[in-house]
């Protein structure tokens, strides 16, 4: 059940990426938005297998991963 919660946070993820472009932000600040939100974790947060979103490492490569997606919309508007 967890890895399925993991799985639609990453697919919000994705979308929220697509709309914040669409919205005209520039979607390049996404993943140095959710470092800083590491950073503030201070490394504090549930075992991998107990959490119900994305490792940040792994939220923020899979975000890096759909930047040219993203900047394509955003360069559009």
């Amino acid at each position: 059940m967890l890895a399925s919660s993991r799985k639609h946070e990453s697919e919000a993820n994705e979308m929220g990426l697509i709309f914040m472009a669409m919205a005209g932000y520039n979607p390049s600040e996404a993943p140095e938005f959710w470092d800083r939100m590491n950073k503030l974790s201070n490394g504090q947060r549930p075992p991998i297998m107990l959490s119900t979103h994305p490792h940040p490492d792994t939220r923020q490569a899979d975000l890096r991963k759909l930047l040219p997606k993203a900047m394509a919309i955003y360069n559009k508007n």
